[in-house]
Order: structure tokens, then C-alpha cells, then sequence
């Protein structure tokens, strides 16, 4: 796994050891950015499910003003600080050891971009974009990323934020929300 463009193209990123972490492909990793490629420049990314941070790493690679990464995991906070010391971008992000619902309810930081790519078997996508709309912490004109499994739906429409349409990459569905 490698940062693809930007400031630390090439750069491998650690990967944890067994199944506990699914890393984006770096085929759905491009075609995101390619999506997003002129939203990322000066914005503040809020990687919610971090994992190993190649998501919010990338964005900070192309150009992000910061990024702040969330995960529940020991294992994955100390991994996302490694790779982001080696990526050179540690003094513009931040590690929150958290429940993801425990962080958005407490938030009060607000965001240009937030990526969802959280574990494909639970519920979490859905309770996290519930309570993104709830709480108000997308900038005016800001999106919501989310990745999911072809096999999940995701029917929510939310008050407020337009959806797109999916972007459909071999298993991976993206589908973009816009902040109206």
C-alpha cells in the first residue's frame, strides 16, 4: 500500500498484520481522488474509520490543510501515527483513539471532507451518516465520502445534503454526499 500522488507519492504505508483492517485497493483510492481532486487542496479531512490512514494520508499528500483520524484501535492509532511520520505529515494532524459515535458526538470542529469507510459487516456507515447530519459538522458545501460492499445498500437520503450517484469500482461502491 502506497500514497499514490502528492507531496509523498511512492511512500509504503504500513499495513497491519492479519484480517483485522481492509485497506482501500489502490485502484479505488485513485479513482476517489480523481473524483475529489479539486475539493482536497486547503481542506480540513476527517478520516472517521483512519484503519491504517492511507485515505486522510492522501489527501494531506494532495494538498489537505489538515486531518484529523479516528479509530477505536490501539493497534490502528499507533499504525496511522507511524505512517503519518513517515509521510512527513504529523504536524497537521491529529490521532483520536475513539469510538467513532463517542468523537462525532463530541465534536465540535467542523469539516470540508469527511471520509466513512468503516468495517463492511456492521452498521456503522449507516449510524455515522445519521449522526454527521444530526450534528452539523460539515462545512457549507462540504462532502460526506462513503465506501461500502456492492451487496450493501445504502438508501439514506438525508435533509440538507445531495446525494450522487454511486461510483461502482469491481466489489466497492462510492457514493458522495454534498452538503447544500
Amino acid at each position: 500500500m502506497r500514497v499514490i500522488s502528492g507531496k509523498a507519492r511512492g511512500v509504503i504505508l504500513k499495513t497491519p498484520d492479519g484480517l483485522m483492517t481492509r485497506p482501500t485497493a489502490d485502484r479505488v483510492k485513485e479513482a476517489l481522488f480523481s473524483i475529489l481532486q479539486f475539493d482536497v487542496p486547503g481542506s480540513k479531512v476527517l478520516d472517521l474509520f483512519g484503519g491504517t490512514g492511507q485515505l486522510g494520508i492522501e489527501a494531506m499528500s494532495r494538498g489537505a490543510k489538515s486531518a484529523v483520524f479516528v479509530d477505536d484501535r490501539i493497534q490502528s492509532c499507533k499504525l496511522i501515527s507511524e505512517n503519518l511520520i513517515r509521510t512527513g505529515f504529523s504536524s497537521d494532524t491529529k490521532v483520536i483513539c475513539c469510538d467513532y459515535a463517542k468523537y462525532l458526538r463530541g465534536c465540535t470542529e467542523k469539516f470540508d471532507i469527511i471520509i466513512l469507510d468503516p468495517p463492511y459487516a456492521e452498521v456503522f456507515l449507516e449510524n455515522a451518516l445519521k449522526i454527521i447530519t444530526e450534528i452539523d459538522i460539515l462545512q457549507s458545501g462540504g462532502i460526506i465520502v462513503t465506501e461500502r460492499p456492492v451487496e450493501k445498500v445504502l438508501s439514506f437520503d438525508f435533509q440538507g445534503y445531495i446525494r450522487s450517484k454511486d461510483y461502482k469500482y469491481g466489489k466497492t461502491v462510492l457514493t458522495l454526499f454534498h452538503k447544500a
